[in-house]
């Protein structure tokens, strides 16, 4: 961990009670958030009616939350890296529970679309704050399963946020699921105030120079490249999911829902996992699971013809892809050096990309063979993402 992290814990230290209940305050947030930004997709045709356009038009809604994803952690990281940890996780998460009151109030496609890519904006910031705040209260050995108990909330909520949310969106209306979730950010702001104790920022940073330092360092490139290459694999496979279950596994449109609850599952399964791993070598956790990533998205191809037996593939794909997640949070972390609170929070602009990147070469694999090669594709990135990860790691070899 960089300096600031490290005399942040030792100005603050905190009891074992008081570091669980502030971890489930931060998990929250990010349950809030995962919640935000999938539920989009199970209520898309609702949405589409509602605002009276096509679901095509309406998908666009996704992006424009992704996109403020990407926008909205470089321009918060750069001014807010010295102010304090705590006051930035409630200003964060308030922002999300208003913008997501303005997406449950919006009066036309346009207004919606707006709110949706300013919903986005705090995304990233917040996991990344939360995942310094989290550092810095836990044992040095114990980063990486402080970052994966933060990133838990975001696993969760696609097994039981999501489609609890999509349930509530087709029974009283699209507007309901943003209301909630502005509900859970709320609540998150209130557990956060009571449970995370005080840590101040750098009072030496400022944007310019966190940008100057993190923008001009290979390794946080490279790291941010691998995320965005090898993470975009999952997503070749993920996008596709509905029509690889009907037209290739052969299986009815009700399946589906069981192999969204497999990634779910797998997913947080992964997270748990990840957090124990790091703590035997974050940079071999990176590479085992990329190497992972390229077996497990080519037997997804293999099996996808199988109807059920791709369930286990599904879960086995979300559970290598949560490892490489976390350890690339705790690795851009560590390559950061003092600009701490950018490289946190970049991660998530990195897989914001991954997201886009994946399933825009999915649909290319569909358009020019059929659905079957999306995972393929996948596997293809993955193993890109890999190489990425090996120049990584032969620089830092030669450094050091």
């Amino acid at each position: 961990m960089t300096d600031t992290a490290s005399s942040e814990t030792a100005l603050r230290p905190v009891t074992p009670v008081r570091f669980a209940i502030a971890m489930i305050a931060l998990a929250m947030g990010g349950f809030a958030i995962g919640t935000t930004e999938f539920v989009t997709m199970g209520v898309l045709p609702e949405i589409a009616e509602g605002v009276g356009v096509g679901t095509s038009t309406a998908g666009h809604l996704i992006s424009a939350y992704a996109v403020g994803v990407v926008v909205g952690v470089p321009i918060l990281s750069f001014f807010v890296a010295h102010l304090p940890r705590k006051g930035l996780l409630l200003s964060l998460m308030a922002a999300y529970a208003l913008f997501n009151l303005l997406s449950a109030a919006a009066v036309d496609y346009h207004m919606l679309l707006v709110a949706r890519f300013l919903d986005g904006l705090p995304h990233g910031a917040y996991f990344g704050v939360a995942s310094i705040v989290a550092t810095s209260m836990a044992a040095p050995k114990h980063r990486g399963r402080a970052v994966a108990l933060v990133m838990l909330g975001l696993s969760v909520a696609n097994v039981i946020g999501v489609p609890f949310a999509t349930w509530l969106g087709q029974s009283a209306g699209w507007r309901a699921p943003y209301a909630a979730a502005a509900g859970l950010a709320l609540l998150t702001v209130l557990l956060v105030q009571l449970s995370v104790p005080h840590f101040p920022g750098d009072p030496n940073a400022t944007g310019r120079s966190e940008a100057g330092r993190f923008f001009t360092n290979k390794q946080v490139w490279l790291t941010m490249l691998a995320g965005a290459i090898g993470f975009g694999g999952m997503f070749a496979a993920y996008s596709y999911i509905a029509p690889i279950v009907t037209d290739t596994a052969g299986l009815a449109g009700g399946a589906v829902p069981w192999f969204v609850f497999a990634f779910g599952t797998g997913m947080v399964v992964g997270t748990w996992i990840a957090g124990e791993l790091a703590r035997w070598s974050v940079m071999g956790s990176l590479l085992a699971s990329s190497l992972g990533m390229v077996a497990v998205l080519t037997l997804f191809w293999l099996v996808a013809p199988a109807g059920w037996w791709l369930a286990p593939v599904a879960f086995l794909t979300t559970a290598i892809a949560s490892v490489l997640v976390i350890n690339l949070q705790v690795r851009l972390m560590d390559v950061a050096d003092d600009a701490v609170t950018l490289g946190a929070a970049m991660n998530h602009a990195s897989l914001n990309i991954a997201n886009a990147l994946g399933a825009f070469a999915g649909g290319l694999a569909l358009d020019v063979w059929s659905v079957r090669e999306a995972p393929l594709v996948g596997a293809g990135l993955a193993a890109a993402g890999m190489l990425v990860l090996l120049w990584s790691t032969s620089i830092h070899r030669r450094r050091a």
